[in-house]
């Protein structure tokens, strides 16, 4: 060093310097910071790694820095802090891996199969079974989702019933976590309604009944988690499941996918107009087959054109030189102010929060004061009943949102007339049946007619597509939505003849605010399959990152505030599900057909724990490098060991 400092290369003129480092690439920029402590300084300027930043990955330049952060920390967290070390490799399951699901601490994370079991497992390296559970002694023919209440002391379980090929009956689990006993089953139909938690105690399930020819109606009830009793007069007084809504399907279609998001501030109800403005109108068994289906996928049992069809569409932002890289995502105005306000109220928030988490650390509540408390806030909070449907077709291509206003489960119910009071009743029901001319049931397919008989769905924004998966950011403030489109100008003459649908997954960003679509992502990642065999691909979004499965034997990883693609992970078979650790975005885990879950972290990550990143498999990360000829870029997988950024 002495000989370093004696040198005339100190007294380079920083001017000089700055221009000679903008030749340099990242890993030479880092290591000509070692040299002395003017060159470290020249080496740390905000510009240079802004350059470095935009040359590296596929950026638009209009997009600024995350506010708060400097180009060398972002370029540092992309390279350095996403996950893409290939730590673990779990096969204990034996069949297709469907679902990944964590707890809000981040210690578990629940895994469901198509080998009937569930498994809890601890997330701390090496990842480890705490439970694991064979939902086939319960007449399961396999498990397909899973779902962890807000205090982690409950996991939500839901499942496909043995039955015929085209039955769709579903049923849910709650276990306990100290213990993993079963606290209560609730049918579920049709199954791909999944169920999620209403509140910390309370969770959704639904029912389906057939009307009329391709009429049906939905049923949503909520029920407690806890259904013992602690007495025999209990038993008939304290209620243990409530009719919440009933919706009218038309033309084979059904709820599906349902999902609870707290309302924000700001966020109104919407009006007919706005809801026509979101171009919504008025008005054989597979013995093998992928991911988890759609129920009712056999009424339209017709083959599919789908290439055909869309081999003569053109494909809007095609992939760059041919390569097979997931393409960006696309933010409005509207997403970048919200930003932007966001960021300026985040130190408030974060204050706010630390006084509130020394608050509860000193009045010491356990967790039975966390739900209760958890429940009472439920009851004057408004939430967005979120969910698939359609009006056009049996495949679910719309969003619909319901809002749920503030309201107390009931504490005891109405035991009603006795025994000998009833009995008068039915007997006078039956004098009036006598002397009366039958009644005609109600005309289900006019809806004019029938509609006072059901709940209004608020608000429907249609996709124009099949939706196969959706994911709420952690506020609660954006929705994020895979869906494969149709046509242009397509024309549905057959409600179960539904539109070819696209090779191709496309991403929207909805704003849970202002109901509006806010970002879009065209042709996202892959797939191969016609409507019939359509099943889901589960995407999962945390403060930094929105990830998703793809039917290309990948996971993908993007920026959300870059909207550029960063990371993609290889299975062997189609990746159905991914999940952020919601304590540490550094740890990501996915799940494929290949029956294996696998587990990434960071480099970060793999050195804290003291592992050397050159012993582990690594997902591929993307990056964009200058051409050698005829200028541009053109974008390349690079997978190296981390550079060393002191």
């Amino acid at each position: 060093m002495n000989e370093i400092e004696d040198s005339l290369w100190c007294y380079l003129p920083y001017p000089a310097l700055y221009k000679i480092f903008q030749h340099l690439s990242y890993k030479e920029l880092i290591s000509t910071g070692n040299v002395c402590k003017l060159w470290y300084q020249a080496s740390r300027n905000d510009l240079l790694w802004r350059d470095l930043f935009y040359q590296n990955f596929l950026v638009d330049r209009s997009v600024p820095v995350v506010a708060g952060k400097s180009w060398y920390e972002e370029f540092k967290r992309l390279c350095y802090k996403i996950p893409v070390v290939q730590t673990e490799t779990l096969t204990e399951h034996t069949h297709q891996v469907l679902h990944v699901s964590f707890s809000h601490n981040g210690k578990y994370f629940s895994t469901c199969s198509k080998d009937g079991f569930v498994t809890v497992w601890n997330s701390s390296y090496p990842a480890s079974i705490k439970y694991n559970k064979n939902m086939k002694h319960y007449k399961w023919k396999y498990t397909q989702f899973s779902q962890f209440n807000e205090t982690d002391t409950l996991l939500l379980v839901s499942g496909v019933h043995f039955g015929t090929v085209h039955s769709t009956s579903g049923e849910i689990a709650v276990f306990n976590l100290d213990g993993f006993y079963l606290q209560c089953r609730v049918v579920n139909k049709p199954y791909d309604i999944f169920g999620t938690w209403y509140s910390d105690q309370y969770l959704l399930s639904g029912d389906l009944h057939w009307l009329a020819h391709l009429v049906s109606s939905s049923h949503l009830w909520l029920n407690r988690a806890s259904q013992e009793a602690d007495s025999e007069l209990d038993m008939f007084q304290v209620p243990i499941t409530h009719g919440l809504f009933r919706f009218y399907n038309r033309n084979a279609s059904s709820i599906r996918a349902i999902m609870i998001a707290n309302c924000l501030p700001n966020s109104e109800n919407i009006n007919s107009e706005e809801t026509e403005y979101a171009g919504v109108p008025v008005d054989q068994g597979v013995i093998f087959e992928h991911g988890n289906p759609v129920s009712h996928r056999d009424m339209g049992n017709l083959p599919s054109t789908s290439k055909s069809v869309f081999d003569e569409i053109p494909i809007l932002n095609p992939m760059r030189n041919g390569d097979d890289f997931a393409n960006p995502i696309w933010y409005n105005s509207e997403y970048r102010k919200v930003e932007v306000e966001q960021s300026g109220a985040a130190g408030d928030d974060s204050d706010y929060e630390m006084d509130q988490d020394d608050n509860n650390k000193d009045e010491g509540f356990d967790d039975d004061d966390r739900s209760t408390s958890s429940d009472e806030a439920d009851a004057f909070n408004d939430k967005y009943l979120i969910f698939t449907t359609g009006n056009k077709t049996y495949t679910p291509h719309q969003i619909g949102f319901k809002r749920i206003k503030p309201f107390v489960f009931p504490k005891k119910m109405d035991l009603g007339p006795t025994l000998k009071e009833r009995l008068v009743l039915q007997e006078q029901r039956k004098e009036q049946l006598r002397s009366a001319s039958p009644s005609q049931d109600p005309d289900w397919l006019d809806f004019d007619k029938v509609a006072d008989k059901f709940d209004k769905i608020d608000h429907l924004i249609d996709l124009h597509g099949h939706i196969v998966g959706m994911g709420l950011s952690p506020d609660h403030r954006y929705l994020y939505v895979n869906s494969r489109s149709w046509p242009e100008n397509y024309v549905i003459n057959n409600p179960l003849d539904p539109p070819p649908i696209a090779q191709e997954i496309d991403i929207h960003v909805i704003d849970l605010v202002t109901l509006k679509q806010v970002g879009t992502m065209l042709r996202a990642h892959k797939a191969y399959t016609p409507n019939n065999e359509c099943f889901f691909i589960f995407l999962d979004v945390c403060n930094e990152y929105v990830a998703s499965g793809a039917e290309d034997k990948h996971g993908y990883m993007w920026d959300r505030h870059y909207g550029v693609c960063i990371a993609k992970y290889p299975h062997q078979d189609v990746v159905n599900s991914v999940a952020f650790n919601p304590s540490d975005p550094e740890m990501l885990v996915t799940t494929s057909d290949d029956f294996k879950i696998k587990i990434w972290r960071s480099r970060s990550k793999v050195k804290e724990l003291g592992l050397d990143v050159r012993d582990f498999p690594m997902g591929v990360e993307l990056r964009k490098t200058p051409r050698k000829q005829g200028g541009g870029t053109r974008r390349r997988s690079v997978n190296y060991s981390p550079h060393r950024a002191r």
